[in-house]
Formats: structure tokens, sequence, C-alpha cells
């Protein structure tokens, strides 16, 4: 055998020869028990020394006991595999049709580590092998013919092992139970090859049964996920429409769901007031809106939730930089909620009893400017909001715009005259001192009736004097508290118009804001002006 030992040797290699033929299972089974003559170690040597490319030759250092087995395993497996002629050649490995002894040969990993260069053909086909890939048997790098069929092989194909086997021309992993392996149908060296060399081997993807496969997820999950979508966006449109694009969005109603993720699962921390019946929470919208939230938690009728719908939508109609808006409402089986925007919590009153910073007449007349003209939007485009008009419910913005924040929607048209009456005493609060008013705080007609009886002088003292009126302010504001007496005066002869008062502000406003002041303070005791529209 050329690839066991030297011409030279031959009588070496005879001897081997003669073993092999007349060895049987139990002896290879066995063959720890079997040493090497002692001529066989330099016997080695000098084949190393004639052919280096023998592959014992590689290995270092070189293992004598298992190159002496793989001599003795290659003699009788040469002879197994029905080869004319071991002594000089070994060309193909034939184990067809031998569950018996295929299994065993299969299992010297050193001869195949060895494996003789002369092999060609390796054929263990129709054995109904099991295990692994028999990646062993690719040491064999110079083979050109494979047969692994018909056995039962299983596991993963080693794709890159196979890349050293150059020669390989004929390749059967027909028959067995290799995992699917995408990359092997992609790899550039089993492209050689044709499907014939895979039937039924498991290795290939199946397309016909991947095309089958497709079809049925087209029909059967093509639907399941339109139904999803469709009940997902149901659900976008019934429960959380904020998720919407814009122009789909329903303008002004809110869900429940929305007003659970605004104020964090209505946590406690975003309660800012609470009653019997109305809670009050701050919340953030998806877009970044701050709102505040009021929450009714009273049983109503039908009826009376149509009108709180129909009132709402007027509501959340109004535009006005002096308005509080309303930006929707809410319903569902345990409550009902108003949404309007996030304001402040200072009220004109508070601003007025500021002492660290007292208001100016410039700063009170911008406010008196605001909601005369809130005052007149609503008389002329929604004359049926009713509103509450007094120093604490007119709230304030950073920029000092004043905010009208209780209004409703009333079944008749609100008289323009009660609307005057009501702005008298909201000037009159924001001109004058505290002193005195306390007592009428709830009563407007008290308060009507008390300045009423004021003589012209005690007004004048009235005055707030933390404003430091020049002297042309302080007339500004003596014009200005003339003009709170004849609003509070409901005679039709006196009481002046919208139009007129809106004038008048917007004139007072325009001054503060052109003229200086004089830059002296006027005392009380300044005579020679009296109010005019003042009944005594």
């Amino acid at each position: 055998m050329a690839t066991i030992s030297a011409t030279c040797y031959f009588y070496i290699l005879s001897w081997l020869w003669l073993c092999s033929m007349t060895l049987c299972g139990t002896v290879l089974e066995d063959l720890k028990n079997l040493h090497p003559p002692p001529e066989f170690n330099s016997t080695i040597m000098t084949n190393c020394l004639n052919n280096p490319s023998l592959r014992y030759c590689s290995s270092s250092p070189m293992n004598f006991d298992e190159i002496f087995k793989y001599t003795i395993v290659a003699s009788h497996l040469c002879n197994e595999s029905k080869n004319p002629n071991c002594i000089e050649s070994f060309p193909k490995v034939d184990l067809r049709n031998r569950p018996n002894i295929a299994p065993l040969y299969l299992s010297f990993e050193f001869f195949w580590r060895y494996c003789p260069l002369t092999i060609v053909s390796i054929d263990v086909s129709n054995n109904s092998l099991k295990g692994n890939f028999p990646i062993d048997v690719l040491h064999c790098t110079q083979i050109h013919a494979l047969d692994l069929s018909i056995n039962e092989f299983s596991g993963d194909i080693p794709i890159q092992s196979f890349t050293p086997l150059t020669n390989l021309t004929f390749l059967n992993l027909s028959y067995n139970c290799f995992s699917e392996s995408e990359e092997l149908s992609d790899s550039q060296f089993f492209k050689r090859f044709n499907s014939s060399s895979f039937l039924h081997s498991g290795a290939l993807l199946d397309h016909r049964r991947f095309f089958t496969l497709k079809v049925v997820i087209l029909l059967v999950g093509f639907p399941i996920l339109v139904i999803l979508m469709v009940i997902f966006l149901a659900w976008l449109c019934f429960q959380r429409p904020d998720f919407l694009p814009r122009k789909l969005q329903r303008r002004r109603t809110f869900t429940p769901a929305i007003l659970n993720a605004a104020t964090s699962g209505f946590s406690s921390k975003n309660l800012v007031g609470k009653s019997d019946v109305v809670h009050i929470y701050k919340g953030v919208l998806r877009d970044g809106t701050q709102v505040k939230i009021e929450m009714y938690w009273d049983e109503i009728s039908r009826e009376r939730y149509r009108k709180f719908v129909e009132e709402c939508k007027v509501l959340s109609e109004l535009d006005h930089k002096n308005l509080v808006r309303v930006l929707g409402w809410c319903k569902s089986r345990k409550f009902r909620a108003v949404i309007t925007e996030w304001t402040r919590k200072e009220n004109v009153e508070m601003w007025l009893l500021s002492e660290s910073a007292p208001p100016p007449w410039s700063h009170r007349v911008k406010v008196l400017m605001g909601v005369v003209e809130c005052m007149q939007y609503l008389q002329e485009e929604w004359p049926q909001v009713d509103y509450v008009l007094n120093t604490s419910s007119v709230l304030l913005t950073q920029d000092l715009e004043p905010l009208i924040s209780r209004f409703k929607v009333v079944d008749h048209n609100i008289s323009t005259t009660r609307n005057i009456c009501k702005f008298g005493v909201f000037m009159l609060q924001v001109i004058l001192n505290r002193k005195g008013q306390e007592e009428f705080e709830r009563d407007a007609s008290g308060f009507i009736k008390y300045m009423r009886s004021v003589d012209p002088e005690e007004l004048q003292q009235m005055i707030d004097e933390r404003m430091e009126l020049g002297e042309t302010s302080f007339h500004q504001v003596k014009q200005a508290v003339s003009l709170g007496l004849m609003c509070i005066d409901q005679s039709n002869s006196e009481q002046p118009s919208l139009a007129f008062i809106s004038n008048s502000i917007a004139r007072a406003y325009k001054a503060t804001r052109v003229l200086p002041s004089a830059n002296h303070t006027i005392t009380r005791s300044h005579g020679g002006h009296r109010f005019k529209g003042h009944k005594t």
C-alpha cells in the first residue's frame, strides 16, 4: 500500500496484509491490546523520508501505537472493500449494505485522520446508520466521490468542512434526516451538485412546502391580521382617538382612557381639588397641553346629560383671549367631566392684595380693558352665555391678561343692563381699597347700595393709595370711578352702553402707555373735583 509504506519495506507490508486476512471483528474491537513490532518505528520514519506527504508524517510528535493501529485497520478495510491489490493501492472504501461493521469503521477516528492518500471513493450507503453527520470521513480531502445515502443521519450538515474537498465530483446525501439549511442552498460549493444529491435528505428547503406554507399564511393570517387591525383601529377610535392623525380625531370629545393617561391613572399627586361631587385634576394631554379636568360624580338623567353635552358644545366654541378655553367634555358610566386649559391659580383679588408688589394703575386699567373686550365679544356673538364677574372669578395670566373663568349657557339672552352693572362693581373693586368691601364680598346688591350712599369726599379717600398716582393718573382714576358709579346705576337714563364703556377704558389704557404721570403724587386732600354720576 503506497500510503502505508515505501516499496523498500515491502516485507513489513506483506506481514500486515497477512494479518489482515485473518483479522476478525473481535480483534478490531480490541486494538488497544495490539503493539507494533520492533522494526515498525524505523520503517515509518523511513517512509516519511521517502514520502513526506503521508498524513501521519505531519503529526508531531508521532504516535507510533496509533499509526500501527491505523495500518492494521487500513489493511483490513482495504480487503473488506474488495480492492484488487491492497499491497499496491487502496482506491475505495466500500461499506455498502454492511450495517454490522460500517459503524465500527466510522468510529476509528485515528484511521480517518491518517486517511490513505490513494482513497478516491467512500461509500457507506444503505446501512440505516443513525447519529450526526460522520464528519471524520471529510479528513480524506482528496476523495472524488462520497455516498452516505439511505441512512438515518440527522442534525446539521458541516458545510464549511466540505470546502477542502476540491476534487469531489459525486455526492449523495439522499434519504437521510438532516436539518433544513438555507445556507446549504446558498453555498457555492454545493451548487456544483444537482438536487438528486439531496433527495429526501431534509437538508434542502422544500420550496413546494414553503410555497404551501406561504399560501396558508396568506389565506389564514392575512384575514386575521385585518381583523386585528380593525379591532385596534376601533379601539383607537373609541378609547384613544388622540393617537389618530389630527384630521381623524373627534374634536372636543375626550374618553376616560385619555383622561386616565393624562392624569397618570388619576394619581393623587395630580388631584388639586376635591369635594363630595367634584374632583379637579391637573393633566397633560398626549400633545403636551396642560389641562384642568373637572370630574362630576353625581347621577344625572339622560335629559340633563343631553343638556350638559349641548352646553359643552357651545362653550367649546368660545374663542377669546380673555376667556378660559373649554377644550371638551367626557362621559362615562361613573362620571362626567369638563376639560379646560390649565391656568394659574392667581386671581384678580389675590393680585390686588399683594403687599410686596401692589399693582399700579396702568396694570389695573389693562385688566379692565381685557374684561370689557371679552364682554363685548360675548354680547355680540354669544348672548346666551352668562358669566360670573368678580375679582375672585377673574384669573390672571403671567402677562396680566384677565381670564373670565366661570360661565355657562342659559335658555335666554342675558340682559345687557345686568352685565354692565356687574362690570361697574368689578371696576370699583379693582380701583378702590379693600376697606369697607369685605362685608359685601358675597353680596353685590349690598355693595351697590353702599357705594350709592358714600359721599364724594369719602369716596375719594377710598381710592387705593398704593397706586401712588400722579396728577394725570389721578384724574384718569377719578373718571374711572365716576364711570363705575354710572354702571351700577341701573336706571335707563344714567347707565352707559357697553360701547361707551369700552371706548372710555380704551382711552384710559392708551393714555397710560403714552402719557407720563406727574412727578409728584396726589394726596387724598386734593380738591376741586367731584364724581359725576354719583347719587347721594
